[in-house]
């Protein structure tokens, strides 16, 4: 039944006195905070690793001297980087709980890139669940605004919007 969505009962996905969640319930989380993630420390080997994996050499993200001397006065992550981390970041949610068949990427709008994260920047994912709707039979879309911030910055790294797939 499509109310009866529950969040898995296996106790290492969940934290001690956790409790299932139906449909209906994470539908009264709608507009409310629906997870704020442990602070991750960008590394200028993440960022090494990334340039290697998207073959994204520029100079910004890899020549430390140079980057030195912009006026960013560092080397700073990419901005993909950043959207890409969204996968771990939500691995920490009530999302990553829900006992389903399948669930993936469908999609992001919004995107912005706002603030330069910098190597030893602590960073972490602050989600808000905006909208669940169904899509068909055991079939909904969960949309979360996601917004990755910086540690002792008032602004954000990062806005976007992720749209969740979801079969039952």
């Amino acid at each position: 039944m499509a109310d009866d969505l529950k969040i898995s009962s296996d106790k290492k996905s969940q934290e001690p006195g956790q409790k299932r969640i139906r449909l209906r319930q994470l539908k009264e989380m709608v507009g409310q905070e629906f997870n704020v993630s442990d602070w991750l420390t960008m590394t200028q080997e993440r960022i090494k690793a990334f340039a290697s994996c998207t073959e994204d050499y520029q100079w910004i993200h890899v020549d430390v001297d140079k980057a030195a001397k912009s006026p960013v006065k560092s080397t700073i992550a990419h901005g993909f980087l950043l959207l890409s981390l969204l996968p771990y970041f939500l691995s920490q949610s009530p999302l990553a709980r829900i006992k389903v068949k399948m669930l993936f990427n469908y999609g992001l709008d919004r995107i912005r890139f706002i603030s330069p994260v910098k190597p030893g920047d602590r960073i972490r994912n602050r989600a808000v669940l905006t909208r669940i709707s169904r899509k068909g039979f055991r079939r909904w879309l969960i949309k979360l605004d996601n917004t990755i911030e910086i540690e002792g910055s008032s602004r954000p790294a990062l806005f976007a919007e992720l749209i969740v797939f979801i079969f039952f």
